[in-house]
């Protein structure tokens, strides 16, 4: 492994594609990002397997996708605009500002101690929406996607006819004004949150509480990190939001220490209390089968997709050597990988291209497939083993009258030759798909 693993995914995510600076041409803008070919397709794969294991896997959890744009008194509601705020200070000597409670009182840019007293500081993004910028006109990008699930509760349990315990999931950008952004993707201004809302009976909440915890653990392991780099946190009392009955953290080892992932709160009733109290309507259960009425408590498992994005590519990331070279491998879980198949012809012969082409057009009707025929076969092995894709499939000159590829593993770089009308079916069952 590399002494710096940091910069070595850092710097592998700008050369292959996977992330890159925003407007990279005008200097950027500090702590904002674009994902490239490859991280476009990476991010897409992370928010499959989330949804394939809350919503798709399950009967119990329905989806919903709310505005990002949101009226103000959803957030007085929520108390976003009493109380989400950090504390904020200046340093006199540099003028940097940095949140208070992440300092040890000097100024981590320039060491000086003269700092100003902490003050609280919103992190919600105000605009204005029509032609008017007025008190009236005021609006808010959300800060978390929760907000828009709460709201919705009434219309989403009347129209599926669910009853605790169900759940609301949703997958959507927010936005928050973070004074000190940074690690990479790790904290941004804008980033995309994987949520859901889990309504259970009061006396339930807290053995859901602990089986969410178990379930979303699990799910990190199950696409691919192993267990020395995972933990869950429990909160303690201090840390506990207002809201939260019970908080616990699924956190993996950054290179820079423990960073969270994930959060997993008891939210209690609060929120459907608070939106019920501020609006006039019944957020509430009503069972017909016992007569009872109750407000539900909340089980919140809410990720982060780009965090996760980041702890895979960095799990991922090894080096070894292959006949003496050294080779970068990212040895993504197959349904992470931006690519699961590559089909490489072994020359830019016409014939040769023209059945790689067949082939490739076969491998994409399940798989996310690349062909790629430039350089030589080694250096292009070398590339897909770097950004993670797990089979290569190589067309060669016997192919043409055989009609079998070389099926080539990402891993132990092992080789089989397989027949062109069994291929799908082989890499299926490599692949899991």
């Amino acid at each position: 492994m590399p002494e710096d693993l940091f910069d070595a995914v850092v710097n592998l995510c700008k050369r292959r594609g996977f992330v890159f600076p925003s407007a990279e041409i005008y200097g950027g803008i500090r702590s904002t990002y674009d994902y490239g070919p490859l991280g476009t397709l990476m991010l897409r794969n992370v928010r499959e397997a989330w949804w394939r294991a809350m919503v798709q896997e399950r009967d119990d959890v329905v989806p919903i996708e709310a505005a990002i744009l949101t009226n103000p008194k959803v957030w007085e509601a929520s108390g976003h605009l009493a109380t989400f705020a950090d504390p904020l200070v200046d340093c006199r000597n540099c003028h940097e500002r940095w949140r208070a409670d992440q300092i040890d009182g000097t100024c981590p840019s320039c060491g000086s101690k003269d700092l100003t007293d902490a003050r609280p500081f919103n992190l919600m993004f105000k605009t204005f929406v029509g032609p008017v910028e007025d008190d009236s006109s005021i609006a808010y990008l959300r800060p978390e996607t929760a907000q828009g699930m709460f709201v919705n509760f009434a219309n989403v349990q009347s129209t599926t006819r669910r009853r605790p315990p169900f759940g609301i999931a949703q997958i959507g950008r927010s936005f928050r004004n973070e004074i000190t952004p940074g690690n990479f993707v790790f904290r941004t201004r804008e980033f995309e949150q994987m949520e859901m809302e889990y309504f259970v009976r009061p006396a339930d909440a807290p053995g859901w509480f602990e089986y969410w915890c178990a379930e979303r653990l699990a799910w990190y392991k199950r696409y691919g990190i192993p267990d020395r780099l995972l933990r869950l946190r429990s909160h303690v009392p201090e840390e506990l939001a207002h809201y939260a009955a019970a908080a616990t953290d699924v956190e993996f080892s950054f290179p820079w220490g423990w960073g969270e992932l994930e959060g997993i709160a008891n939210r209690t009733d609060f929120d459907l209390k608070a939106h019920s109290a501020h609006s006039g309507v019944r957020l509430e259960h009503f069972d017909q089968a016992t007569g009872e009425r109750y407000v539900p408590y909340v089980i919140e498992p809410a990720a982060g997709a780009t965090r996760a994005m980041m702890a895979f590519l960095l799990a991922a990331y090894d080096e070894d050597e292959v006949g003496g070279e050294r080779r970068v491998v990212l040895r993504l879980h197959p349904r992470i990988a931006p690519y699961q198949v590559a089909v490489l012809p072994l020359s830019r012969k016409p014939e040769l291209l023209e059945l790689a082409d067949e082939v490739a057009k076969a491998c994409r009707s399940r798989f996310q497939c690349e062909r790629d025929d430039t350089q030589s076969i080694g250096r292009r092995y070398r590339r897909q083993d770097e950004i993670g894709t797990p089979l290569c499939v190589t067309v060669d000159f016997d192919s043409l009258s055989d009609r079998a590829v070389t099926v080539r593993d990402r891993d132990t770089t092992a080789q089989a030759r397989i027949g062109i009308d069994g291929l799908l079916a082989h890499l299926s069952e490599r692949l899991g798909a």
